[in-house]
């Protein structure tokens, strides 16, 4: 099997070399495209089945957006709609407009000019996905911004594709017409509605009833190839498919179930799509041709992000988004690639034209992490540049709602499911509060039911100032933006330094930084939840409840130091051992003829006679606490009871019913 073989080298190599670029700090996408380069035919040609290694590499990236649409929501897609259904078309019309025109001043003929800016138009959706995953910002507006636009750049490569024969003059070119495919298209996302909400709930459990990894697992390849075949069969691409697909799985309560399933296979098919993609590059032509590729490679970089960044702020977002979405969106996407195929069959793209083309693609793939990962610092820098205040601030068309003259109150910064939670229990406790949200749209709805809500990017003094920041006795930053959390602790702690600031978190390496830069409090996610846990665990051992808060104070007096050590120890002082091993507590129901039913509580002599007692009793709706010796029993009540573990069944046996039969009961 060559291809086996060819797999076992790509592997090797891409172990040593990711290790080396994990020593190095440099991103692992640009060490997968290295081990491209070295295996691939223009390299050292270890790898012979080229063409293999590509059809697998397609499977990655089917499996990449199957994952990517499961961690998503048709509601979350609702919600960035403005992204996808405005930014997306300017950016893909300006990107294009702008490469036609060059590519014309170059010399190209009009039809393969408008080619290329159909080609340069595409970024990389897996690439800026995966890297905005792993920093934790898909939730944080630029997130969702790209998210959109690279969304729209998925589903407009299906029409680029059909009018590439009619740019290269082929008679009849198109195929079938544009809107017959648009009838499709409708007709899938209808029935993927139609399964997200019906169908596929009620198959997976069903399948998850049987209880078998095997069956599951198979049920979800099934449904993301199935999806995706039928999308390709309708003439649109395998990608977006497997999106919609994982989108039908995100609608189930199986979604975090399905993607622990897809998560290893995703990982290990998109590492060959990064590698084909680095095999295609012949390195001989780069060097060769070095000095052209990189300006053009720069060039290329350039005016994307200056028009994607142009586009945010047309859609009204604050220049520091704006700057975030267009350094993330600079280079040219893997549908290029797919398209790039289409065009050479044409006669629009080939020879030296292609290896040029390959070689920016690359180059620009290549840059993205590093230009993502300086991203946040840079547009700090930038935005403190002398620029109009309504271009740093965003020109969003939101009501203007100046917050009232307070003192004294809460600012929460971030109307996420946190800040909406925080600001209902700061109204029913009558405290006076203000919100700073970075969102139009939830701004717009939430001013609609009269919440104090203003619209600002409150890493800026003039939007921290609206909420009245000096005069604020708490401030509460619960964003998903780690940077610009950082960035509003800094601010808010120099506007104003008796300010009590609590921050939130997912990481616990944020927590330092943090408080270095002023946060009183910081509350990390994963902690938080492991308390909450660990709580309940000690309230189910009949911890005392007061031995329970004062550990849960010490662990967070001490910055959650138990959870980060790995030291088996107990907190000092402190034994929160079981103290009753020998109790238990158990629960049966009073059947109907049982000699329980009509009799009271002493008349049963359940703990005379077995050291048993009744601490509760479930009456319908109502649960009695505690019940005094005269409380008469009736059928169908719920019974907690209190004992040995070795006399609780001698009581169900006994007091049950005539026949010892006791339905309802824990007890086996």
């Amino acid at each position: 099997m060559p291809l086996l073989t060819d797999i076992v080298i790509t592997f090797a190599l891409a172990i040593a070399v990711l290790f080396l670029c994990h020593r190095l700090r440099v991103p692992a996408v640009v060490g997968l495209l290295l081990t491209g380069v070295i295996v691939g035919p223009f390299g050292l040609g270890v790898v012979k089945e080229v063409h293999e290694v590509e059809t697998l590499a397609e499977i990655g990236v089917v499996l990449l957006l199957f994952a990517i649409g499961i961690e998503f929501s048709l509601r979350r897609l609702l919600e960035i709609r403005k992204a996808a259904l405005v930014g997306g078309p300017l950016q893909v019309v300006l990107t294009a407009l702008v490469t036609t025109l060059i590519a014309v001043q170059l010399g190209q003929p009009r039809g393969a000019a408008i080619f290329t800016g159909f080609l340069v138009a595409l970024s990389s959706t897996a690439i800026v996905l995966k890297l905005t995953q792993e920093s934790g910002e898909i939730d944080s507006p630029h997130g969702r911004t790209r998210l959109g636009i690279l969304i729209f750049q998925d589903i407009i490569v299906v029409p680029m594709i059909l009018v590439t024969p009619v740019l290269a003059g082929a008679p009849g070119g198109g195929g079938e017409s544009f809107l017959g495919l648009v009838a499709k298209g409708i007709a899938i996302i209808l029935l993927v509605i139609a399964s997200a909400k019906w169908l596929v709930p009620r198959l997976l459990y069903q399948v998850a009833r049987t209880r078998s990894n095997e069956l599951f697992l198979l049920s979800l390849i099934v449904l993301c190839f199935g999806v995706a075949w039928l999308t390709s069969r309708a003439g649109l691409s395998l990608a977006l498919g497997a999106f919609l697909a994982g989108l039908i799985i995100s609608e189930s309560e199986y979604s975090h179930h399905a993607l622990g399933n897809i998560l290893p296979f995703r990982d290990v098919f998109t590492t060959f799509f990064f590698v084909s993609i680095g095999m295609m590059l012949d390195a001989g032509f780069l060097f060769r041709q070095f000095g052209f590729v990189l300006s053009a490679t720069l060039g290329v970089f350039a005016v994307k992000a200056l028009i994607a960044g142009g586009v945010t702020l047309m859609l009204g977002f604050p220049m520091r988004t704006a700057i975030l979405v267009g350094l993330a969106l600079g280079q040219i996407g893997e549908f290029s690639f797919i398209l790039s195929k289409v065009g050479a069959e044409y006669g629009l793209l080939g020879g030296d034209n292609y290896q040029q083309f390959l070689a920016v693609t690359i180059l620009t793939m290549a840059m993205t992490p590093f230009v993502m990962a300086p991203a946040p610092r840079l547009a700090d820098g930038i935005i403190r540049l002398p620029f109009p205040e309504k271009l740093v601030a965003g020109s969003c068309p939101v009501p203007e709602a100046r917050m009232p003259d307070r003192r004294d109150h809460l600012v929460i910064i971030g109307f996420g499911l946190n800040g909406a939670n925080l600001a209902r229990s700061a109204r029913a406790a009558g405290i006076p509060y203000s919100i700073i949200e970075m969102n139009p749209d939830t701004v717009r709805q939430e001013q609609a039911k009269g919440e104090p809500i203003c619209y600002g990017d409150a890493t800026q003094e003039t939007a921290l100032h609206n909420a009245n920041i000096r005069q604020a006795r708490i401030a509460v930053v619960a964003i998903s933006d780690p940077t610009a959390t950082r960035r509003i602790t800094e601010v808010a702690r120099r506007l104003n330094p008796k300010l009590h600031l609590v921050v939130r978190t997912r990481y616990l390496k944020e927590m330092k930084p943090l408080r270095d830069l002023g946060a009183d409090q910081v509350v990390p996610e994963e902690f938080e939840t492991s308390v909450e846990i660990f709580a309940r665990v000690l309230a189910r051992y009949l911890v005392p409840r007061d031995e329970i808060e004062k550990l849960i104070t010490e662990v967070r007096a001490d910055g959650y130091a138990m959870f980060r050590s790995l030291s088996g120890d107990s907190a000092p002082g402190r034994d929160t051992s079981l103290k009753l091993p020998d109790i238990d507590i158990s629960t049966f129901r009073v059947v109907p003829g049982s000699s329980l039913a009509g009799s009271s509580i002493a008349q049963t002599q359940m703990r005379k006679r077995y050291g048993v007692s009744i601490v509760a009793i479930q009456r319908g709706s109502e649960l009695v606490y505690n019940p005094g010796a005269d409380s008469v029993l009736e059928p169908d009540d719920l019974l907690y009871v209190l004992g040995s573990p070795a006399k609780i069944p001698e009581v169900v046996s006994t007091y049950c019913s005539p026949g010892g039969e006791c339905p309802g009961t824990d007890q086996p």
